[in-house]
């Protein structure tokens, strides 16, 4: 639980680049809204159509009890427009992340700038970012999808899915959020993987917070340029100690990557006497 309520602590630490890099964090609005209009007036549609098609999928509760009908039908509209809502705020990550790669690109710059005073020096590039994308939304509708089945389960089903789609979504933001951060270091998929597994308490955490904020109307919108910057922070936080490629030397001891840098020896001080006279004085 520790580790869970730090991984949310940094999607607040996120907040602060606000005040660092405003223009940055403002221009991560952007893309996030225009997504964000198209996502919710799918949703919207989904939500008006959904009785209708609840109806037409269980003709056969027709002659049930009135009660059990309803029951039924509750429970299937319920945990249809819950998976919905989970493949939208899957899809808005990831169609936000692709289309505003530039921008978001230059928030997580700033964060790398102002948490160790340096860039990595590995490219991202956008079409890993595109990629990295359409494996969130295809691991996103199976997650929605073993969350519409467990909401199935009559009186207990929406609360159950509706946290089980929580948990597993969380956990899929944060390996997409942390990809950028992770890969500039020169880490491949499976070593990501590794760390976020390592670190799952706290991945669970940033993860599920940053997926609650989606769910509130206009967080996804609000929160998308905090949690490029947290996952950033996540980052750091995860490797504590280690320093991988591009972070400053004297932060901690240096793992092996392939790339990494050796750290510059510090220049011995020239004592004053053996210090050669300054012609300017």
């Amino acid at each position: 639980m520790r580790e869970f309520l730090a991984g949310a602590g940094l999607l607040l630490r996120g907040l602060g680049q606000w005040r660092r890099t405003p223009g940055a964090m403002a221009l991560g609005l952007i893309p996030g809204t225009v997504v964000g209009v198209v996502f919710l007036a799918a949703l919207i549609g989904w939500g008006l159509a959904l009785p209708g098609l609840v109806d037409d999928w269980t003709p056969f509760a027709d002659t049930w009890n009135p009660f059990w009908a309803d029951v039924v039908r509750t429970a299937i509209g319920v945990a249809s427009f819950g998976a919905a809502l989970l493949v939208v705020v899957v899809s808005f990550t990831a169609v936000t992340l692709a289309v505003g790669e530039p921008v978001y690109d230059r928030i997580w710059r700033a964060t790398e700038r102002s948490a160790t005073g340096t860039v990595p020096d590995a490219d991202y590039g956008f079409w890993r970012a595109v990629g990295d994308s359409v494996r969130l939304i295809l691991r996103g509708i199976l997650a929605a999808a073993l969350a519409w089945l467990i909401g199935l389960v009559p009186f207990v089903g929406g609360v159950l899915g509706f946290s089980t789609g929580v948990v597993l979504t969380g956990w899929l933001l944060a390996d997409e959020l942390t990809s950028r951060s992770l890969s500039a270091r020169g880490f491949d998929r499976r070593a990501r993987r590794a760390i976020i597994r390592e670190h799952r308490g706290r991945a669970l955490g940033f993860g599920v917070a940053t997926q609650l904020c989606f769910l509130v109307p206009l967080g996804a919108v609000a929160v998308m340029p905090a949690a490029v910057a947290g996952s950033t922070l996540w980052t750091l936080s995860a490797l504590d100690g280690r320093r991988a490629l591009g972070t400053p030397a004297g932060t901690g001891p240096a793992i092996a990557t392939p790339d990494a840098p050796a750290a510059p020896r510090a220049a011995t001080p020239t004592s004053p006497a053996n210090r050669p006279a300054d012609p300017a004085r």
